[in-house]
């Protein structure tokens, strides 16, 4: 119950020198109600609210992120679990959390976590009792190791994910339709003319390269195209040595599927040292769309990922199930395929 209104006091105060008593003596109220409002209470009436709220906006008050953290029993502290080895994905990704956490009163912790399923369990855990955040955001491909979602539901863990594809166990998962984007790559080439394509994969064992390889090859076989692989690990180097391999073909390909940006520019080196023109002689087309894409020559054609947008909605998701408030609807998570200079009309047939 609210508290009888009395008559509030004159507080003069330099801005941001306010204390939660001077924002209760100017607004005629206790502390326990100027409490109730700067959490969210439903327990106050709207009159007595106002009069709080112009109290706080007249005396700058801002209140104490340890205290309130302290009465609410949180940490208002959010992790973002990693191991991501391409530091322009992650960097937009982590923006993109630390824009929504920013905005809530949260602050963002970053872990990186090993990929070996019998140590990643342990370490999430281990670093969520040390740092007592209050949620996670998972990143691929750590949150497709075996074991790890059930781990974090059993010790109670509130955890939005984000993957290419369905994970049980997370509360949520922010699934990016990467299969269907693999075989927007094939049908691309196909509509350029190139029938003799080849593709770098990435590591077997992670679904998002496991995905984009699947839509690619189906949709180049399903139109008529024949299809190189050589193995890859989502690093430079991969790209090189994929693209050496497909290119040292009797009968090379014409068009190059790398399955993230980094392995294609691997592939543009490759071209360049052996004096093959791109995209005249050879179109190369990414995976990810980061600013590596701009920074190449020439510039990358390649499927965009919304990173930014994806770990938003998963940072938005996350703090609306430790706040108990409404989940807003999911936004559409598009991958699209943006076209650039790497791309063009497969050469004519020698």
């Amino acid at each position: 119950m609210d508290d009888a209104p009395t008559a509030p006091h004159a507080v003069k105060l330099h801005g941001g020198d306010a204390t939660i008593e001077d924002v209760a003596a100017a607004a005629g109220v206790s502390i326990r109600t100027v409490s109730r409002v700067l959490n969210k209470s439903s327990k106050v009436n709207a009159e007595t609210r106002a009069r709080i709220e112009d109290a706080i906006a007249a005396l700058q008050f801002k209140p104490s992120a340890r205290a309130r953290a302290l009465a609410l029993r949180r940490s208002f502290l959010i992790g973002l679990i990693h191991n991501d080895r391409n530091a322009l994905v992650l960097d937009a990704t982590q923006r993109g959390v630390a824009a929504r956490t920013a905005e809530s009163g949260y602050e963002l912790i970053v872990h990186p976590t090993p990929l070996d399923p019998r140590e990643a369990a342990r370490d999430v855990l281990a670093f969520v009792d040390r740092s007592r955040v209050d949620g996670l955001v998972v990143l691929p491909p750590v949150s497709g190791i075996s074991g790890l979602a059930a781990a974090l539901a059993e010790a109670q863990v509130r955890a939005v994910a984000l993957s290419s594809v369905p994970i049980p166990g997370f509360s949520e998962v922010i699934i990016s339709k990467e299969r269907a984007a693999g075989a927007d790559v094939a049908r691309h080439l196909l509509a350029l003319g190139h029938r003799r394509l080849g593709i770098v994969n990435g590591p077997a064992h992670v679904s998002s390269a496991s995905e984009r390889r699947a839509g690619f090859i189906e949709a180049a076989l399903e139109g008529g195209a024949e299809v190189l692989e050589a193995p890859g690990d989502y690093d430079f180097a991969s790209g090189v040595a994929g693209a050496e391999q497909l290119l040292s073909q009797t009968m090379r390909p014409t068009g190059i599927f790398a399955v993230n940006d980094i392995m294609a520019a691997g592939v543009l080196k490759v071209a360049a040292i052996r004096g093959i023109a791109v995209p005249e002689a050879l179109s190369v087309i990414g995976f990810d769309g980061s600013l590596l894409t701009r920074m190449l020559t020439p510039a990358l054609t390649s499927v965009q990922r919304p990173f930014a947008e994806m770990a938003a909605a998963a940072a938005t998701r996350l703090i609306a199930a430790i706040e108990g408030t409404q989940v807003p609807p999911l936004p559409e998570m598009a991958l699209r395929l943006v076209p650039a200079e790497s791309t063009g009309p497969a050469p004519p047939a020698s």
